[in-house]
């Protein structure tokens, strides 16, 4: 989507993992290969969720990147879609994250070192509902358990959605925007989801925009509603 002499930004598929897994030689691999160059990985996406991506074309820019990251100087919103309508339908969830089983991980009551994400919702029929969310944090899983805990885990998600909520055409997560700034210069990248029935039917009949226009917060309004697609 955008090539930087110090790194390049990508449109991640869902059902990809960043990494080698299994039979599957990896994003981040595939991506050097075609390019003929080493790559570095800045941050990770779940191999469920889609969007942007952002990767390193020489060591020292990737740890330059991912130290935003982990200082919170990225600005994230994701999109997603769930089966079920949430316990409010905008607000801020926290609270500390604990590993489960089977590399599933659960929201606490606690908030010593908390994870957050605040989100607004739309429906858009047939029962469906889709989220805008901007995670504050950048905790493993964290939007996915988010929501699960306000009674609307993503569609799609097998880990933590259950029963018809859990089958899906795919996770129903994607990474829409991101913004920083690196040497001196501001970036921002958007990217609308290119696959997924309902993330299809959202944006054609205009359900984004209709919930881009009701009442978010003043930061998100100024940081991204003006980046183009």
């Amino acid at each position: 989507m955008f090539e930087h002499p110090e790194f390049i930004v990508v449109d991640k598929p869902p059902g990809v993992s960043v990494h080698k897994d299994l039979d599957q030689s990896g994003y981040l691999m595939a991506w050097s290969a075609a390019r003929n160059e080493p790559l570095w990985l800045v941050h990770r996406l779940d191999k469920m969720t889609s969007g942007l991506l952002l990767l390193g074309r020489t060591q020292s820019a990737a740890a330059q990147l991912s130290q935003l990251f982990a200082l919170r100087e990225v600005e994230k919103l994701y999109l997603a879609i769930s089966a079920s309508k949430p316990r409010r339908k905008q607000g801020m969830i926290r609270g500390d994250m604990q590993s489960a089983r089977r590399g599933s991980w659960k929201l606490l009551r606690s908030e010593q070192n908390p994870a957050a994400t605040e989100y607004v919702s739309r429906g858009v029929g047939q029962g469906r509902r889709l989220f805008l969310c901007h995670p504050l944090t950048g905790k493993t899983h964290q939007i996915r358990v988010a929501l699960k805990s306000e009674g609307a885990p993503i569609l799609g998600d097998s880990r933590y959605a259950t029963g018809s909520a859990a089958n899906a055409d795919r996770g129903y997560l994607h990474a829409w925007q991101l913004g920083f700034e690196f040497l001196g210069e501001c970036f921002r990248f958007r990217a609308d989801p290119s696959s997924g029935e309902w993330f299809d039917r959202a944006l054609q009949q205009g359900e984004l925009e209709a919930l881009l226009g009701e009442n978010l917060p003043a930061h998100w309004q100024l940081r991204y509603l003006p980046v183009e697609p």
